[in-house]
């Protein structure tokens, strides 16, 4: 493997039960089981791993009702990656299922959107509303990571390393950003939250948490352009995703997948 070529992990740790009215803004008309599967995700190079969001603890899922189907430490060391060897983590966003986990990874740098720990942190938090995918534990503790010199901060585009960038889309938060990795099939693009699932890109519709909905939709343009292909997009919380992905290894069925290898085709874009 070369320096700038990265294999890629798709952790799962919850899952959410909810039907496809819930997943679109102006609801849907098939009103059929669409569940929201949660993922961390392990970029693994040849003398670097970086992970991509720290999801959230039993504690966290207890008070908003989410199930944990594995921690995410335990899928992480699954792969063979010690949480305490990461230096460097990626938060796409700040919403309570990105950013929690505080001290998973006790010896990382995090990288994140100027704008989004404004948002996380102004005016926009007086407001019920727009705090409701935000968790106050989250925040503080990301105030107390910098003011230990463990953040980093992007104004946009960004290379974390090479092969390895972060691209400010906006959104669904102010500051979410996908994360563009160089792999042997190609360009693959971590959508996070800019589509949480594939049926977003492909009918061009809106989870109904947004803080933009114009920039969601240019967003998804902005994500098709970065990978190599509309099938190296990765929306973030699609459980077809595990489907059509080969699972990371053999006893992973489920649990993780890897999305540096071709993925299946795709016969349907709602989980039923």
């Amino acid at each position: 493997m070369s320096d700038d070529i990265y294999e890629i992990y798709a952790v799962k740790y919850g899952r959410h039960e909810r039907k496809s009215p819930d997943n679109f803004i102006g609801g849907d008309t098939h009103d059929v089981p669409m569940p929201l599967d949660y993922f961390v995700w392990a970029i693994v190079g040849k003398d670097r791993t970086v992970i991509l969001d720290t999801g959230f603890d039993q504690m966290r899922a207890d008070a908003r009702k989410r199930q944990i189907s594995k921690p995410v430490g335990d899928g992480l060391r699954a792969l063979g990656v010690d949480p305490a060897s990461v230096k460097d983590v990626i938060i796409s966003h700040m919403h309570y299922d990105h950013a929690g986990n505080h001290d998973l990874f006790p010896n990382a740098r995090y990288h994140l959107q100027d704008c989004e720990m404004a948002y996380a942190t102004g005016r926009c938090m007086c407001h019920t509303m727009m705090r409701m995918p935000f968790e106050a534990v989250d925040v503080t503790a990301m105030v107390n990571k910098i003011f230990t010199d463990r953040v980093v901060f992007h104004d946009g585009a960004a290379e974390i390393a090479p092969g390895l960038s972060v691209h400010l889309i906006g959104g669904h938060s102010k500051g979410l950003q996908a994360t563009r990795v160089k792999t042997r099939r190609g360009w693959v693009v971590l959508a996070s939250d800019v589509a949480h699932f594939y049926a977003h890109l492909d009918q061009r519709r809106v989870f109904p948490i947004t803080y933009n909905v114009a920039d969601v939709l240019a967003g998804y343009d902005k994500v098709e352009a970065l990978a190599t292909s509309k099938d190296h997009v990765v929306p973030g919380h699609d459980p077809i995703v595990l489907d059509i992905y080969p699972a990371a290894r053999p006893n992973m069925e489920g649990w993780a997948a890897r999305l540096d290898a071709d993925p299946k085709p795709r016969t349907a874009t709602v989980a039923s």
